[in-house]
This record gives C-alpha cells, structure tokens and sequence, in this order.
C-alpha cells in the first residue's frame, strides 16, 4: 500500500511500495527483506488510517471530520497503535544505527542501486514515525478531537463503554458525551407503564398481553441500566436516543434522526 500525506505543505509519499528495481541476488533478497520489515510492522494499517485522517484534517475541506471507529477491541487497538509503532520502528532505527558499518560495508558491495533501496526503506521509517507524532498529538488536542461513545441500555455495553472510557483517560483522549441508542420510549418510566397496562389489561385479547409484558419486562431492564449510566457518568453529557419503527435512512431522517441528538435527554 502507499499513502500520500501532505506535511507541513509539502507532499510525503509513505507506504512500502518501491520502484522495481532491476537487480537480482544479495541486492534483491536485502530489497524484499527491508520491504517486508516496513510492511510488518505491527499496526501499520492503523498508522494509514490515522494517516488519511489526517491528510483530511490538514486539507480543510471539512468543519468537521466524523471517524466511526469499530467495536471498542478494534477501537483500542486503533488508539494503541501511536505507542506500538513509536516502539517498533525505534528498534529497527536502533537496529540500523547498532549495525550502521555492516550495512555500509553491504551498500558497498551491492552499489549505488542497492544503497538507495536500502536508504529509501529506512527514510521511509523515519517519515512514518514522524507522520505517527503528528497524528498522536492530534488526538490528544481536546480543541481538535474527542471521542463519543456510543452504548445500549445492557449489561455488556455498558462494561465495554466503561472499559474504553477508562482506557482513554489512561491515553489523555478528550471523551465527555455518551449517547444511549435504542431506548424504548426515553420520555416515560416503566412504571408509567406498568399503570397503565393494569387498567387496559382485561380489554386485551391475550396476545398484545403477551407482547405488552414483554415489552415492559424489556423496558424495566433498560431502566435499571440507564439509571447506572447517569450514576457513572454523572459528569458527562448523556443522550438518549429512542428505538424507532423504522431504518434511519436518507437525508431527510438522518436530519429528523441528528435533532435528537441536540435535545435535552430529560425532555425526551
């Protein structure tokens, strides 16, 4: 792969991909191996997409850039990725240095086209961990970045929420808004319902009961786990966004959809 990233006004080309050159023997095998060593690299496809993002950042062209992250494992390993490869490529620039008469003594022997291979490999090293730096301190801007988590109203996704919270405050990432999806009706209490299905109960045929006690029984359970919500997260803002009867689809529910987002949860 290859990434065009623009630093500091100026094109970068950064990635593992190489002009061919016509060599073959020692100089080839040394080419494949450098190769091979930018390309794996651990979280060298978390370092591209940082990398793109960025490119967008310094380019301008939006107010506002929107990076949906996957599940919290994938999203941590994600936000790792400055720390990990800050580590790797600094061993294998420590490598070189250690090393750095022996790798004269090969570029000798294998001429100016196996030098230049051999020295574009590790500058290419040396841009990538510098593209890293950049995009570390831009996460960590609380100007410029900061996180949304996303949840719904259960045990597991409230303890994966938790666990990416923690993890990061632990790597100084800007996190203070939560939004609750796929809350059954966020403007009444279960107990309101409840009420009201004693009064109803005998004028319903024996079905709706069923469903109706099973979307009650659900509604408790949500409110149990939105009451701990507030509790843990007393400091942040919390939004609650109730399940709809249909998919969120096209413009014009996608801007129904977002004005929920402005609003007051209590006023839900």
């Amino acid at each position: 792969f290859e990434l065009e990233s623009a630093t500091n006004g100026s094109s970068v080309t950064i990635g593992t991909t190489t002009p061919p050159l016509p060599t073959d023997g020692l100089e080839s095998g040394i080419q494949d191996i450098m190769k091979d060593l930018v390309g794996s690299v651990p979280g060298i496809d978390e370092a591209m997409a940082f990398g793109e993002l960025m490119k967008m950042v310094q380019e301008m062209n939006y107010s506002t850039i929107v990076f949906d992250t996957a599940p919290t494992g994938h999203t941590l390993r994600l936000l790792s990725f400055p720390k990990t490869m800050d580590s790797a490529i600094g061993k294998l620039l420590e490598l070189k240095n250690k090393f750095s008469g022996l790798i004269t003594q090969m570029t000798a022997f294998m001429g100016a086209q196996g030098a230049e291979s051999i020295n574009q490999a590790i500058t290419k090293l040396e841009q990538i961990k510098g593209l890293i730096d950049q995009v570390h301190q831009q996460i960590k801007d609380p100007e410029k970045t900061t996180f949304v988590c996303v949840c719904i109203p259960e045990f597991l996704s409230i303890y994966e929420t938790e666990r990416l919270v923690q993890e990061l405050s632990k790597s100084e990432i800007d996190t203070h808004n939560v939004v609750v999806n796929q809350v059954l009706f966020p403007d009444k209490d279960a107990e309101d319902l409840i009420e009201w299905y004693k009064g109803a109960k005998s004028e319903l045929p024996s079905e709706a009961q069923n469903l109706i006690s099973k979307t009650i029984a659900r509604k408790r359970m949500q409110d149990r786990y939105i009451s701990q919500i507030f509790e843990l997260y007393e400091d942040f803002n919390v939004t609650l966004m109730p399940l709809l009867d249909a998919e969120v689809r096209g413009v014009p529910s996608l801007e129904a959809f977002s004005a929920l987002l402005l609003t007051d949860s209590s006023q839900k």
